[in-house]
């Protein structure tokens, strides 16, 4: 039984290629299906083939130029240095128009121009894959469960870099592209509004983010753990239960007092990880827009406690007069 303790897959089918069940489009499938020793240590071991389709191949162009786009601002910004290109790509940004031109369709390409046509590609292309993600699940008759948990995160990335700057009224409210300089935005616009940690919708973000992570540790530790029985079969688990299950039930039922089934941890684990951007987006829009400090919020409403005044209020620059956009 020793043996299947362990993190990698040790059994892999090895079988003639299977291109897939019939469906819309089956005939466009391209590359010839190989087993891979490697893929298969973490996965299924064959590899392809692969549906495109013309939804696919204008997902990666667009994703493409928009790549591109981001990589040659920031290549261009350490004049075109190939060492310092890879020595400082961490600390790279191509950043947004600056507040002085508003919604300005398309600003100077050196101040903004680029974000904006870099953001309008890879906008296309992720909105497309989502199409494309939608699309072959109703062709091969599935669910399209994949396709809403994929729209979740979407909408995380809308609300930051187009739903809230066009309700701020400027396209400087949007997060630049780049590692660490989005990182330095994200710590700029809580400190700005007030600490990001007492928004509500934050807090249920953390949550769910956090459970999520949990729900899933615990549901693959559980299927691991009784893979010996055949857990790792889990349809045949959800629809006649085994000895694998059962013992897996038993072992929260006695650890817990309570068990999920073989098909309810996968909901819990998918609506909590839905929920994780969509409460995420939620806290994000209402920034700036509805609340403008969620301290003073927290306060008010009787989440935080009101500490006393220790040191002189400090104006926010960009609020004071003659301060430059």
């Amino acid at each position: 039984m020793a043996e299947y303790q362990n993190i990698f897959t040790q059994v892999q089918v090895r079988a003639p290629a299977y291109v897939g069940v019939p469906g819309q489009s089956n005939e466009n499938r391209i590359g010839k299906p190989y087993h891979s020793y490697l893929l298969g240590l973490i996965g299924d071991a064959q590899v392809g083939p692969i549906y495109l389709g013309a939804l696919g191949v204008l997902s990666l162009v667009c994703g493409f130029i928009a790549i591109e786009i981001i990589g040659l601002n920031m290549w261009a910004s350490v004049n075109w240095d190939p060492v310092q290109f890879v020595r400082q790509l961490p600390w790279l940004a191509l950043e947004p128009p600056p507040p002085a031109y508003g919604l300005k369709i398309l600003p100077p390409l050196r101040e903004g121009g680029w974000w904006l046509l870099a953001g309008f590609f890879l906008t296309t292309s992720i909105i497309l894959w989502w199409v494309r993600t939608y699309r072959r699940a109703r062709a091969l008759g599935m669910g399209t469960h994949i396709a809403w948990s994929f729209a979740s995160a979407i909408w995380l990335y809308l609300v930051l870099g187009f739903i809230r700057p066009l309700l701020m009224g400027s396209w400087g409210e949007a997060v630049p592209f780049g590692i660490f300089p989005h990182l330095d935005w994200t710590a700029a616009f809580s400190i700005r509004y007030g600490n990001l940690f007492y928004n509500p919708f934050h807090m249920l973000s953390i949550v769910f983010l956090y459970g999520s992570t949990m729900l899933f540790a615990m549901h693959a530790a559980t299927v691991l753990a009784i893979s010996r029985f055949g857990g790792d079969r889990e349809i045949e688990q959800i629809v006649d239960r085994g000895t694998a299950f059962e013992r897996g039930a038993l072992f929260w039922r006695w650890t817990m007092g309570f068990n999920a089934t073989a098909e309810s941890i996968h909901r819990w684990a998918w609506w909590f990880a839905v929920l994780c951007p969509l409460a995420g987006g939620i806290g994000i829009l209402l920034t700036g827009t509805v609340v403008d400090n969620w301290y003073l919020w927290a306060v008010k409403h009787g989440v935080a406690p009101a500490y006393p005044q220790v040191f002189p209020t400090t104006l926010d620059p960009l609020l004071t007069t003659g301060a430059k956009p």
